[in-house]
């Protein structure tokens, strides 16, 4: 996981969804200073806390990992080829 690229990326989705550091981590429940320390890469969320940091920012676990949004371009194929 490159730090740097997941440091930006929760900051950025952070603040597009309009919240503070502290009501992020309230819905986490963890300090806000632990917010600080993800958005600035002086450290990691826990790995407990991935699947509920994507939840809360509104994205996938890939997309907060790797810092890119991740598209599934063979949705409408899968849709075709299943049978109801």
């Amino acid at each position: 996981m490159n730090n740097y690229v997941t440091a930006g990326a929760i900051k950025t989705l952070r603040e597009k969804k309009g919240l503070t550091q502290n009501q992020l981590a309230q819905m986490l429940n963890v300090s806000d200073k632990a917010v600080s320390k993800w958005e600035t890469a002086k450290g990691l969320p826990d790995i407990t806390l991935i699947e509920p940091l994507a939840a809360a920012l509104g994205i996938s676990v890939p997309e907060l990992m790797s810092g890119e949004k991740v598209t599934n371009n063979n949705i409408s194929a899968n849709l075709l080829r299943a049978k109801f």
